[in-house]
Formats: structure tokens, sequence, C-alpha cells
């Protein structure tokens, strides 16, 4: 298993060791102790959510409210997708950017997004299923979502007439979610990563 951090602090991308043969094949696609070497903190998940979307789907820009926020492990079992993670910490040196993680049944690439960071995806096949580990339970209340067509966001989704949800559609902006304070502080998210690492593992840079 190969774990790296993504431009955006809190994100990582996982890459699984196949192991294949006539039969089929196996692999570790979570390992909540490798994944907390890097993170700096131990990783509990409690729920697991399975999502299916046709072709053009677009999901997002989800998030919650932190403290606690909700961390993400997701993956991709059946199909692909285009996996977007979006830095809405206010405060964040890179505030506003997106990255893009392509998710498949091929690779089995998954990724880890900390509280705090916006998340979305574009489905590239129909019934495109995504499998996702949640560190907090549903919320309705804490939930919030960021317009995933917003200009200022310029993400570039793989889909020509990207399909919405009617919570999505009438999603706010960025400015308008900062101008009325939902977004994240991303001192406050540095400070509830911080409040929950073990003694024996290293704090983040700059804590």
């Amino acid at each position: 298993m190969k774990i790296r951090e993504l431009g955006i602090e809190g994100a990582w991308e996982i890459t699984p060791q196949q192991h294949g043969d006539p039969r089929g094949l196996f692999l570790e696609w979570f390992r909540a102790d490798r994944l907390a070497e890097h993170v700096r903190h131990p990783v509990h998940f409690a729920q697991g959510n399975l999502s299916v979307s046709a072709r053009g789907v677009v999901r997002g820009i989800h998030f919650a409210d932190v403290p606690p926020g909700q961390a993400k492990y997701v993956s991709c079992v059946r199909g692909a997708v285009l996996d977007v993670i979006v830095d809405i910490r206010v405060g964040s040196p890179t505030f506003g950017r997106w990255e893009g993680v392509r998710l498949d049944d091929v690779d089995r690439r998954a990724v880890y997004l900390a509280e705090g960071l916006g998340h979305g995806f574009c489905a590239l096949t129909d019934d495109a299923t995504l499998a996702y580990l949640c560190s907090t339970t549903y919320n309705p209340t804490a939930e919030r979502a960021a317009h995933p067509l917003d200009p200022e966001l310029a993400i570039d989704w793989p889909a020509a007439e990207p399909q919405l949800s009617a919570r999505d559609a009438a999603a706010p902006t960025l400015a308008e979610l900062r101008a009325s304070g939902q977004l994240p502080d991303y001192r406050a998210c540095r400070a509830y990563a911080e409040s929950r690492r073990s003694p024996d593992m290293p704090p983040p840079d700059g804590i």
C-alpha cells in the first residue's frame, strides 16, 4: 500500500497492492494503522455509505462543520469516477484549490480527506459505485454544500452537462458561504486534528 499526500494538506491518495491469480484477486483497501502514520492521529470511522451514480452525475461539494467535521475514506468498487477534494478552509495557504483523483475498479485507489475539506465527484461510467467510510455519523444540522459549478472554484468536471441534485443545484457559492461564516476555519481544523494526536505521533508542521 502506497500513501501520498496530495497538494492540499489533509488530502491523501492511497494505492493498494493487488495480489491476483487465475482465481481472482485480493487487496487491503483500508489499513487504519498505515493511514494513522501519515495523518498523525488515530483513525476511526463511525459510518459506511454506498453511492451509485449514472454517467455524468456530479455530487458535491459537501462538507461538515468543524468540530467534529467528517473525515472520509473513499474508494470506487465499480466503474470509475473523478473524485474531487476542495480546500474550503478559510486561512489555508491553498484555500479555493481543488485536486482530482481518478478512482476506479482497476487500480482500486482510495482517497482520504480530513475534517474541513470539501468533497465531490463526477461519475465517468454508468453505475459508478463509491464505498466510503465517515468519521462521524450523518448529522443534517451540520451538513453544508458549495455549488459544484461555482466559477470561483473552476472545477474541470469531465461531463458535458453535469447532472446535479436539487440540493447541489441550489447550493451557495464559495464567496456566499464565506460571507455568511459557514466555511471551516483552517486553524480550528488543525487544532482539532492536533487534539486527537497520540503522544508518540509527531505533530503536523507548524503546530
